[in-house]
Order: C-alpha cells, then structure tokens, then sequence
C-alpha cells in the first residue's frame, strides 16, 4: 500500500469530484493521503476534508507565494486549527525566489515563524524550495527545524544541497516529473537512501507521464514508485512498504 504525501484536494481542478478521487486512490493501493494547505482558507479546507474522509491527513500552513497579505495575527489562526489528531504537519511552507510575489525578507520571516509554531505543536513541516537553497538550508540550521523534521517535497538541487538535507534527517520526496523523459532527477533519487524517502503526487499538479499535462490525482502515484524502484533496484511491493513506514514515522499516521 502507497502513501501520499503530499496533495491538496481543496484545489478546483478536482472539481468537486473528491470522494470519487479518493476511491480511485483506494481502488489503486493508496492506504493514506495527506492534503496540504497553501493558505489559511485551503488549511481550513484541509482540516474539512480529513474529518470527511477516513483515510485523508491535513497539513496546515501559508506557502511563499502566498504571503503577500500574510499578518502576525494570521499566525494565530493557523495555531487555532491545531489540535485534531488528523492534523500531521505544518505546511506547504518555505521559500520561493524563482517567482518571489513577495519579498526574500518576508518570506524567510514568515518561513521562521511557522518552524517556530511547528516545534510549539510537535509536528513536521512540509517545506517548498525553489531557487533558494543556501538561504532555506541556513534558516533551518538556525531555527532548529531538525527538532521536528519534516520533508523537502517536490525535491530540486544539486547534489551537494541534497547531502545537506539527508544530513539533518530530513525526507525527501519527488513528483511525477521524475517519469519525464530527459529528466535529471535519477542521479539524485539514487543517492537517497531509502529510509529518508516518501512517496508524493503533489496532485492536481505534475501528472506522471502516462497523464502529463492533464490533472493529477493521488491514484497516480504508482507511476512515481515504478521509477523509483527502477532506479533504486528494489521491488516496488519493497518501496511501498518501506516509504509508507517512513511516512507513518515522520506523521504519526496510523
């Protein structure tokens, strides 16, 4: 059975179509999916959803893009939502200089105090990185996030930037962008020990190759196991088991 990490159903590609999103997941060996929050709207979604459905986790949290009208008092509101046992992780945070619709500095503020709130409630975050590796790696040095731990979704850096990550005990997990052709990802999947690995759709986004370009959704993410247990040399019944027990540690899922 197959975790999923890392989606978020509250996002209107789904269309409403969730309950039969979530039995396609069932249908296709997927024992647990967490939904993740991009704002305090979405996170309340999340925490909806997880009380609906049985096998459905939330993370809560304010993405980099997403910060723009952010507000100390938000910070509480994000705190209120705690306290559910079906709330897993503080997240989608972290920081995003690629698009930077908000500023490197209110970003790293914003990126601190949600690991601060993450360590007040002991769970994990789930962080986001583009393009700002040296900034993101020093904040978590700083903040202690390791404390908590958490996980690098949707992986991107060199290698160096991975061995720092893996050093701190953090998990990493990749998308369906990893079944592209002329992908650069197999060296870096390699160098992951299994242990530090979870599996993730980020759906609606990056469908695996048999669906690129349309919606993803978290029965896909068999098509991101089969690459990785090709690259990885190990059965994809071995994978399953093993990234799904690293899940249930990292999240204190059932």
């Amino acid at each position: 059975m197959f975790i999923d990490t890392h989606c978020h159903l509250h996002a209107r590609e789904f269309n409403d179509e969730t309950e039969k999103i979530i039995q396609r997941a069932i249908q296709n060996q997927v024992s647990s999916i967490i939904t993740i929050g991009t704002d305090l709207t979405s996170s309340e979604k999340t925490m909806q959803l997880a009380d609906q459905f049985a096998i459905v986790y939330a993370a809560v949290g304010v993405h980099p893009n997403d910060l723009e009208n952010m507000q100390e008092s938000d910070l509480d509101k994000i705190r209120n939502l705690a306290g559910p046992k079906k709330l897993v992780a503080v997240g989608e945070i972290g920081l995003d200089y690629y698009r930077l619709y908000t500023s490197k500095e209110k970003q790293q503020h914003y990126l601190r105090k949600q690991i601060q709130l993450a360590k007040e409630l002991k769970i994990p975050i789930i962080i986001h990185n583009r393009e700002a590796h040296r900034d993101l790696y020093s904040i978590l040095i700083e903040e202690k996030a390791q404390e908590v731990g958490g996980v690098l979704h949707s992986f991107s850096g060199d290698h160096d930037f991975l061995e720092s990550i893996l050093k701190l005990n953090f998990y990493v997990s990749f998308t369906g962008a990893i079944t592209f052709k002329n992908t650069s990802y197999f060296k870096l999947i390699d160098r992951v020990p299994p242990e530090q690995l979870l599996l993730e759709t980020d759906s609606p986004y990056l469908a695996p190759a048999p669906f690129r370009g349309k919606r993803n959704e978290p029965s896909y993410i068999k098509y991101i196991a089969e690459t990785i247990s090709k690259i990885k040399n190990i059965s994809i019944e071995n994978l399953a088991k093993i990234t799904s027990a690293n899940a249930k540690s990292l999240f204190r899922i059932d």
